[in-house]
């Protein structure tokens, strides 16, 4: 059952399941909440209340909002978790990882811990040299600009086929709903507004988190020239002893999606000693 959440004028779409600790789960760009249809089941079976959230702009919320920032996510976060009575553990993929980064430093009192899953949550810093000598590095890099630059949905899903070097048993029903989605009016455009963002703002913040973080990533995503380097980075620039990584091996920049045990395997432990106790 879908519910909905009034943020001003517009709504967010999410769905509330389980009982216990609270995890809200937020996806990347051009997705839904659907996304997370493994990892949701998968955390109300091990005892958690589990918020699985359409952002702004995607799935089933509105469109017209006034930005589509990080910082603009992370408000409707914080909104959602006050909503439902925290605190909570955000899970955050892509931008939602440098939203919910914001969300952290701007409300303590209601996030306790965030796990990022190949998170954009500093400034992108990209390698000429691995564009150079790294196909996968090169391609994805060239079709999110032609996404970014024409809105082309086609650029768009065959930067998923490299963003997914594995796919999941049902890639193709689920790229088909990708395609539905993306072709109603104004998704494309929330789609190329959330790329235009930079992730300065989530940057900015890690300074200011204090609850515990991890980040995962695929060793095979191809939206960083290093990924564990990215992480490492990410984690160099939270508070001293607060952070851990987590890679997965040859994981795209979807693993809640591609191999959904391999993140459940180190949120486990997370959620156990971040949320059951805090």
């Amino acid at each position: 059952m879908t519910d909905l959440l009034a943020i001003g004028n517009n709504t967010l779409a999410y769905d509330l399941t389980g009982d216990g600790p609270l995890v809200v789960l937020a996806h990347g760009i051009g997705d839904s909440r659907h996304a997370y249809r493994f990892l949701a089941p998968a955390l109300v079976e091990a005892g958690y209340r589990v918020a699985n959230l359409d952002i702004r702009g995607c799935g089933e919320s509105s469109l017209g909002w006034d930005g589509y920032r990080r910082t603009d996510i992370a408000g409707d976060l914080v909104a959602l978790v006050r909503h439902l009575g925290g605190p909570a553990v955000i899970i955050g993929h892509s931008i939602s990882g440098g939203a919910a980064t914001i969300a952290a430093a701007t409300a303590p009192e209601l996030i306790v811990g965030l796990v990022e899953l190949a998170p954009f949550t500093r400034a992108v810093t990209y390698s000429f040299g691995a564009l150079l000598t790294n196909n996968q590095y090169r391609s994805a890099t060239v079709l999110l600009g032609r996404t970014v630059m024409t809105g082309s949905l086609t650029a768009w899903q065959k930067y998923l086929d490299r963003a997914y070097p594995i796919k999941p048993a049902d890639w193709d029903d689920e790229l088909a709903r990708i395609g539905t989605v993306l072709r109603e009016p104004g998704r494309m455009k929330a789609l190329q507004s959330m790329c235009n963002s930079a992730p300065t703002d989530a940057g900015a913040q890690l300074g200011n988190v204090h609850c515990p973080v991890l980040v995962v990533e695929g060793s095979a995503d191809p939206d960083f020239a290093d990924p564990r380097a990215e992480a490492d980075r990410i984690v160099a620039d939270l508070p001293t002893g607060i952070g851990e990584v987590a890679v997965l091996d040859g994981v795209g920049h979807y693993p809640h999606a591609q191999a959904p045990n391999e993140p459940l395997a180190v949120a486990f432990p997370f959620l156990e000693r971040t949320l059951n106790h805090a």
